[in-house]
Protein backbone atom coordinates (compact mmCIF):
# COMPACT_ATOMS: atom_id res chain seq x y z
CA UNK A 1 0.00 0.00 0.00
CA UNK A 2 1.30 3.35 -0.88
CA UNK A 3 1.11 6.54 1.66
CA UNK A 4 -1.54 8.45 0.16
CA UNK A 5 -3.11 5.73 -2.24
CA UNK A 6 -5.45 4.11 -0.22
CA UNK A 7 -6.76 4.80 3.28
CA UNK A 8 -5.59 2.40 5.70
CA UNK A 9 -8.37 0.10 7.66
CA UNK A 10 -9.38 0.30 11.15
CA UNK A 11 -7.31 -3.17 11.63
CA UNK A 12 -4.81 -1.22 10.14
CA UNK A 13 -4.82 1.62 12.54
CA UNK A 14 -5.03 -0.51 15.60
CA UNK A 15 -2.61 -3.27 14.53
CA UNK A 16 0.22 0.08 13.97
CA UNK A 17 -0.85 1.56 18.14
CA UNK A 18 -0.56 -1.71 19.23
CA UNK A 19 2.74 -2.09 17.73
CA UNK A 20 4.34 1.26 18.89
CA UNK A 21 3.35 0.06 22.64
CA UNK A 22 4.57 -2.99 21.96
CA UNK A 23 7.61 -1.76 21.09
CA UNK A 24 7.82 1.13 23.84
CA UNK A 25 8.21 -2.26 26.36
CA UNK A 26 11.45 -2.69 24.23
CA UNK A 27 12.67 -0.16 26.01
CA UNK A 28 15.30 -1.08 29.44
CA UNK A 29 15.10 2.73 30.39
CA UNK A 30 11.94 3.74 32.20
CA UNK A 31 11.68 7.12 31.38
CA UNK A 32 12.19 6.15 27.64
CA UNK A 33 9.90 3.51 27.64
CA UNK A 34 7.04 5.59 29.63
CA UNK A 35 7.68 8.51 27.40
CA UNK A 36 6.80 6.36 24.31
CA UNK A 37 3.64 5.30 25.45
CA UNK A 38 2.46 7.89 25.91
CA UNK A 39 3.30 10.10 23.07
CA UNK A 40 1.87 7.22 21.40
CA UNK A 41 -1.56 6.95 23.03
CA UNK A 42 -1.47 11.22 22.76
CA UNK A 43 -0.59 10.77 18.91
CA UNK A 44 -3.45 8.57 18.37
CA UNK A 45 -6.05 10.64 20.74
CA UNK A 46 -4.93 13.80 18.98
CA UNK A 47 -5.37 11.89 15.19
CA UNK A 48 -8.81 10.15 16.36
CA UNK A 49 -10.60 13.12 14.91
CA UNK A 50 -9.55 12.95 11.23
CA UNK A 51 -11.80 12.25 8.57
CA UNK A 52 -10.23 13.11 5.30
CA UNK A 53 -9.11 10.10 3.54
CA UNK A 54 -5.51 11.72 2.63
CA UNK A 55 -4.98 13.23 6.68
CA UNK A 56 -5.65 9.40 8.02
CA UNK A 57 -3.29 8.11 4.85
CA UNK A 58 -0.80 10.63 6.16
CA UNK A 59 -1.12 10.23 9.74
CA UNK A 60 -0.95 6.39 9.28
CA UNK A 61 2.35 6.36 6.83
CA UNK A 62 4.07 9.33 9.60
CA UNK A 63 3.15 6.68 12.50
CA UNK A 64 4.65 3.84 10.30
CA UNK A 65 7.58 5.65 9.82
CA UNK A 66 7.78 6.72 13.42
CA UNK A 67 7.78 3.11 14.35
CA UNK A 68 10.63 2.34 12.48
CA UNK A 69 12.40 5.02 14.05
CA UNK A 70 10.92 3.58 17.54
CA UNK A 71 12.25 0.38 16.71
CA UNK A 72 16.18 1.42 15.90
CA UNK A 73 16.08 3.36 18.97
CA UNK A 74 14.84 0.52 21.27
CA UNK A 75 17.77 -2.03 19.96
CA UNK A 76 20.66 1.36 20.54
CA UNK A 77 18.99 1.96 24.26
CA UNK A 78 19.34 -1.66 24.79
CA UNK A 79 23.35 -1.71 24.04
CA UNK A 80 23.60 1.00 26.75
CA UNK A 81 20.74 0.48 28.83
CA UNK A 82 21.34 1.75 32.52
CA UNK A 83 23.05 -0.66 34.94
CA UNK A 84 20.41 0.33 37.97
CA UNK A 85 16.48 0.56 37.66
CA UNK A 86 14.38 3.26 38.08
CA UNK A 87 12.95 4.32 41.39
CA UNK A 88 9.88 4.23 39.45
CA UNK A 89 10.51 0.70 38.85
CA UNK A 90 11.90 -0.11 42.03
CA UNK A 91 8.31 1.26 43.74
CA UNK A 92 6.31 -1.03 41.40
CA UNK A 93 8.38 -4.34 41.89
CA UNK A 94 6.82 -6.58 44.42
CA UNK A 95 8.27 -7.31 47.70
Amino acid sequence: MSAASATPSAAQILSLFRSLLRVARDFPDYNIREYTKRRTIDAFRHNAALSEASSISSAYSHGMSHLAVVKRQAVVYSLYAPSLRSVMELQQAPF
